[in-house]
């Protein structure tokens, strides 16, 4: 016979685990959005470096490097608000940890916590979609001057 649990200490329980998951799965979610932003850092770099390579040819590369610049600085802004958001939540899990659920002090911590967390989560996000829009300019503008020098090509050889 398996023994009956009480079915206030099950939600108590519960209530328990659901807050102390909660933080992980924010946590886990900066993460993986800071590896994205290191990425994309990553590729910045490598088209810096490419570009820096040849600058002495090709002066027109000088426009794609401050639009590389812009894009950097977009993603930094986005790594550094979403480290202070990490930061956060980890604060909140600390909290969670050190005070009691029923301090109406502690809760308020929890809550700013918390809070700060997805403002910055967010505020992160939309520092990455100005750079997504900064680079699908860039693509964009590069197709452009492509098809300019095709049908420029195409009008020399007629």
């Amino acid at each position: 016979m398996i023994p009956s649990a009480d079915p206030s200490q099950v939600d108590s329980t519960a209530h328990i685990i659901q807050v102390a998951l909660t933080p992980v799965f924010l946590l886990s979610g900066i993460a993986t959005l800071l590896n994205v932003f290191s990425t994309r850092h990553a590729r910045i770099a490598d088209q810096v470096e490419k570009l820096s390579d040849r600058i002495a040819e090709r002066p027109g590369d000088r426009a794609k490097l401050r639009d590389l610049r812009r894009r950097s600085l977009a993603l930094d802004v986005a790594v550094v608000i979403a480290a202070f958001g990490g930061v956060a939540i980890c604060g909140a899990v600390l909290t969670l940890f050190v005070g009691t659920l029923r301090d109406a002090a502690v809760a308020s911590v929890l809550f700013a916590l918390f809070g700060t967390a997805i403002v910055c989560t967010l505020a992160s996000l939309a520092a990455f979609a100005v750079e997504m829009m900064l680079a699908s300019r860039t693509v964009r503008t590069e197709v452009a001057e492509q098809q300019q020098e095709e049908t420029a090509e195409d009008a020399a050889t007629r």
